[in-house]
């Protein structure tokens, strides 16, 4: 059973389908910024969240980044304005950033922690961030507001009380876990909503794909090594190769077929808008002297073939007939010298 049903049997607004287009919450914001910007960090200060907390708020699209010209994301004055001005801040704000454990999320929701986990197993809740913990374990945090939307909403009753449906028990028996593919569609939302270029764009989807199914779809070298120079980072949770580094990379790498299948599409789609938009470049070829007379209007002379022996028409050795003036004269001297 694919996650798509599971998924859209909790009706609730909070749960990100990977089968489906994710649309930003709110428009991208121009890569350049009028005015004056701020780093993360004085933009947290402003804001009173910790860098963590600005970093989910604008995961979660409550904030807008730009791009200040290569020098990564930063927050706009009119941004910060705009933020402070809003009813309830800084409160409202520190709860709609509210990131929460299981242990949390479960007191949240009024149900014990192991149906808890089951639930998000199933795909009704949808994790915004994980880590992994000192034994390696991974531990997925939930954003507390979305946990009280669900609670409140009386179409979610049965999955918080009801008896647990015996076909999705035995998928849960065999061990399905869609907190993983749900936190990629997620996390593919909010590279979208950073995305200011096409080839951004297309490398949004393809850093969710296994190298080889990218190099399926971009056999073009040139290409494959324009998208990877957009390719966003991964989280870094150690060394590469590390035990800590696979499992970040298993996760944030898509394992289910249709979900592979749409992001293929995905990324299919998006090379044509970001072809159309800029080629990637390449190396400059070098041009044959002929081809560069003749764009720029210059005659070119054919080269003449050499005679049999090396030597060129017109041209012949020198005798001592034909030696200069100076040198006639010494030879004529040094001969009457030594008769």
């Amino acid at each position: 059973m694919s996650g798509d049903t599971i998924t859209q049997s909790a009706t609730h607004a909070t749960t990100t389908d990977p089968g489906t287009p994710t649309t930003p919450s709110s428009a991208p914001a121009p890569a350049r910024a009028t005015g004056r910007t701020l780093a993360p960090s004085r933009a947290a200060r402003e804001l009173g969240l910790k860098r963590g907390e600005l970093d989910l708020a604008v995961q979660l699209g409550c904030l807008r980044t730009v791009d200040d010209g290569g020098g990564g994301r930063r927050v706009t004055r009119a941004e910060i304005d705009r933020i402070r001005a809003e009813k309830g801040f800084p409160e409202a704000l520190r709860e709609r950033v509210e990131a929460v454990s299981s242990n949390t999320a479960a007191e949240i929701l009024g149900v014990p922690v192991s149906r808890f986990m089951r639930l998000a197993r199933l795909g009704t809740v949808t994790p915004v961030k994980f880590h992994l913990n000192r034994h390696r374990a991974v531990v997925w945090l939930y954003p507390a507001a979305e946990l009280r939307h669900f609670a409140a909403d009386e179409n979610n009753t049965p999955w918080l009380t009801g008896r647990m449906p015996e076909d999705l028990r035995h998928q849960l028996d065999a061990g399905l876990d869609l907190r993983p593919r749900n936190w990629r569609g997620r996390h593919l939302g909010f590279l979208l909503r950073q995305a200011d270029d096409p080839w951004r764009r297309a490398a949004a989807p393809a850093s969710l794909l296994d190298p080889i199914q990218v190099a399926e779809i971009v056999q073009d070298p040139y290409e494959r090594a324009h998208l990877n120079r957009h390719r966003p980072a991964r989280a870094d949770h150690g060394p590469p190769d590390s035990p800590a580094a696979q499992i970040t990379a298993r996760i944030m790498t898509a394992d289910d077929p249709d979900e592979i299948e749409w992001l293929r599409t995905d990324l299919r789609q998006s090379l044509v808008e970001a072809r159309a938009h800029r080629l990637a470049p390449r190396p400059r070829r070098k041009v044959p002297a002929s081809t560069a007379a003749a764009r720029h209007g210059t005659p070119v002379v054919a080269a003449r073939p050499a005679p049999e022996g090396g030597r060129r028409p017109g041209k012949s050795r020198p005798t001592t007939a034909a030696a200069p003036e100076g040198r006639r004269g010494l030879l004529g001297r040094l001969r009457r010298r030594h008769p």
